[in-house]
């Protein structure tokens, strides 16, 4: 058999691609994709051939967002051909220190799909079909669309960052950054029950579609540089504050924002960013970071099929794979999409 694959060979070099899809063996199966979400992880190393210091040293699939059907299966798999399924894309080796200690997500031989980490790299998901582990594989209730289903990495990202806070119900929170990432979290605190949920961004399209997923005061701090101002007053007034951007002045607006002992959740990262010290050793702000997730995927994938979280406010119409470039170009321009995915009908 046969793919299509999305192959990044280096910055702004990114090629439609045959690819072979080998037969499954045991524990394995042949998924055809359905829906692929592109994360800002992709537009990184597309438009900069890596993500700090991680750079594209060979011919990369991309892609860590997907869902898909099965379309063939190995012995010893439980799943059938026709069932649809996310595709989760950590594939931690289970056996090391902190896969022992129950934190996969820090696994020392970690392969997750479409990382320029290792060499070689971990080929990705965006491609007409694949043959992978079926323990990657977790199914999608009758009735969930495969675009939904792809949102579940994402979700689960959040979700492992709401694990990084303390109780949300009754409190102030404040979300940075109305990205997909941005969103989702927007909605988990307030399914969480969140007195008030504050989403910062500098595109009026991101805080609508934060709005629509939970957001009680969304603010353009581009239009409005001093719409945080009512927040800041007295040493601050929220509880915590996820920084889902990087952006190093939202990171300081979130730390102003906070109340003493608040607690900061750091989501986006980009490489070295200044941090003002200060701000948290004067009010003894906790800090947090938040990476990737674990067992928060199948979690995910309940949440959307439930639609206890839904995702659609969030998506964009699905662009089909041959429309590559018109995709990524939509995904990186925040004013008309927030979560665009690529369709391999």
């Amino acid at each position: 058999m046969s793919a299509r694959a999305l192959c990044l060979h280096a910055a702004h070099d990114l090629r439609l691609e045959a690819a072979a899809v080998p037969e499954p063996g045991p524990g394995e199966v042949t998924v055809r994709l359905g829906a692929g979400g592109i994360c800002g992880s992709d537009l990184h190393y597309l438009q900069d051939g890596g993500i700090g210091r991680i750079r594209v040293r060979e011919p990369i699939v991309l892609g860590h967002e997907a869902a898909g059907t099965i379309e063939a299966a190995g012995p010893g798999v439980d799943l059938a051909p026709g069932q649809p399924v996310a595709l989760n894309p950590s594939r931690p080796c289970g056996s090391c220190r902190f896969c022992a200690e129950g934190l996969a997500q820090h696994c020392l031989a970690m392969r997750f799909a479409g990382s320029a980490m290792h060499l070689p790299h971990s080929q990705g998901f965006f491609r007409d079909r694949l043959t992978l582990p079926a323990a990657q594989c977790v199914p999608l209730p009758a009735g969930t669309g495969l675009t939904e289903g792809a949102c579940a990495e994402p979700l689960a990202v959040c979700l492992h960052a709401l694990g990084q806070a303390p109780e949300l119900a009754g409190r102030r929170v404040l979300v940075t950054g109305a990205g997909p990432i941005g969103v989702l979290v927007t909605a988990l605190a307030a399914r969480a029950g969140a007195a008030e949920v504050v989403t910062t961004d500098l595109q009026d399209h991101a805080l609508d579609v934060a709005a629509r997923m939970g957001a009680t005061t969304p603010l353009n701090v581009g239009r409005s540089p001093d719409a945080l101002t009512p927040w800041q007053a007295d040493r601050g007034r929220i509880d915590v504050a996820f920084e889902c951007s990087a952006a190093p002045a939202a990171i300081r607006a979130a730390l102003s924002a906070l109340r003493p002992r608040g607690t900061l959740v750091q989501v986006g990262g980009a490489g070295d960013t200044p941090l003002p010290l200060g701000e948290i050793v004067s009010r003894e702000i906790t800090l947090r970071g938040s990476f990737r997730f674990h067992g928060e995927f199948a979690q995910a994938v309940a949440l959307i099929a439930t639609r206890a979280v839904d995702v659609r406010p969030m998506l964009a119409p699905p662009v089909p794979l041959e429309r590559a470039a018109d995709a990524f170009a939509l995904a990186a321009d925040r004013s008309r999409a927030v979560k665009v995915q690529l369709s391999f009908a």
